[in-house]
């Protein structure tokens, strides 16, 4: 058995750290200058309603208070600044600390993520598993048709029809929120119950890649020599299957882990607003409309870090599986 190259991996990680920071540098100078150019005026998204019978003098009082009329460059550096040192700054828009925003609702949407990636990878490799077994055969083209056919649909079709059969029809799932109304706990059986309908929805806006991915790897190493040297050898179809086959196919798989993390991130976005889950969507919303610098800031960081990590992710786990990848030259 070969010895995992923990030591290539953490060489890895280290230099793909160092390539990051340059990276978050931009993104977040983005969001400071994209901010800056947005048509929404932070002053009445901060004010409200009050925003409309005040004065221009106490507008811009209130405009100098929070340090909206300084040049986006002098806030983006300060921000960084500060960040550095821990301090995220103050939302505008939800009059809290930035890290207590991000604190209160990340691990819902972590939790939230989490369980439909992990669907969607388990299903994904089952049903492609099925249809590369006979290609051609009833079951393939059922995998495959209807794999092409979740991949058109939008996620939040997807979510918005699952609400009215499940919620509204059926009525065996709840239509939204994190407990039921009037309860003020949070119990495992109403977390799960009401985790069901969001996860599944974004697992399955997730699915038909995996299912694809799956299908055409498996399929391509069902038609490998050493598959077939294996078959010769008298190897049982399960074996020639799990223990050869599925090895091979699903190093494809391992590269579409980090090419997805973005449009999983965007799809749980769309999935916490239709299903009213308290994830970051609703605080990135009201982050962008409201033009909340500190708050827009350190959730684009957020993401970025994601894509990042699941990019690295994606490649230690194929240098793990597959001996042929050197991990140093990546």
């Amino acid at each position: 058995m070969t010895t995992p190259p923990w030591g290539a991996m953490a060489r890895l990680a280290a230099r793909r750290a160092l390539l990051a920071v340059p990276v978050l540098l931009v993104v977040t100078f983005g969001a400071f200058a994209l901010a800056a150019a947005s048509p929404f005026d932070p002053v009445k998204a901060y004010a409200g309603t009050a925003a409309l019978g005040a004065d221009q003098e106490t507008l811009d009082r209130l405009r100098e208070n929070l340090g909206v009329d300084r040049p986006f460059t002098e806030r983006w550096w300060d921000w960084l600044t500060s960040a550095v040192s821990g301090d995220l700054g103050q939302s505008s828009v939800m009059r809290q600390p930035v890290a207590e925003v991000i604190g209160e609702r990340l691990v819902w949407s972590a939790l939230l993520c989490a369980v439909a990636f992990a669907v969607a990878v388990l299903l994904g490799t089952v049903l492609g598993v099925l249809a590369a077994r006979r290609p051609g055969s009833p079951v393939d083209r059922a995998v495959t048709s209807l794999a092409y056919a979740l991949e058109a649909a939008p996620v939040f079709w997807i979510a918005l029809l699952a609400v009215w059969l499940f919620a509204l029809e059926l009525d065996v799932l709840p239509a939204g929120g994190l407990t039921d109304t009037g309860s003020e706990h949070v119990t495992a059986g109403q977390l799960l119950s009401h985790l069901v309908l969001p996860a599944g929805v974004l697992a399955v806006s997730q699915l038909p890649w995996f299912t694809l991915y799956v299908r055409q790897g498996v399929g391509d190493a069902l038609a490998e020599d050493p598959v077939r040297g294996a078959r010769a050898r008298g190897l049982s179809e399960r074996t020639v299957l799990l223990g050869h086959a599925l090895r091979s196919g699903l190093l494809p798989v391992l590269t579409l882990i980090g090419s997805r993390v973005p449009e999983l991130i965007t799809g749980a976005l769309l999935v916490e607003s239709v299903f009213s889950w308290p994830g970051i969507a609703a605080a990135t919303v009201e982050a962008a409309t409201a033009v909340d610098f500190p708050l827009l800031a350190a959730l684009t960081t957020l993401a970025t870090a994601a894509v990042l990590a699941g990019n690295l992710l994606a490649d230690l786990l194929y240098g793990l599986i597959d001996p042929r990848v050197k991990l140093n030259e990546m």
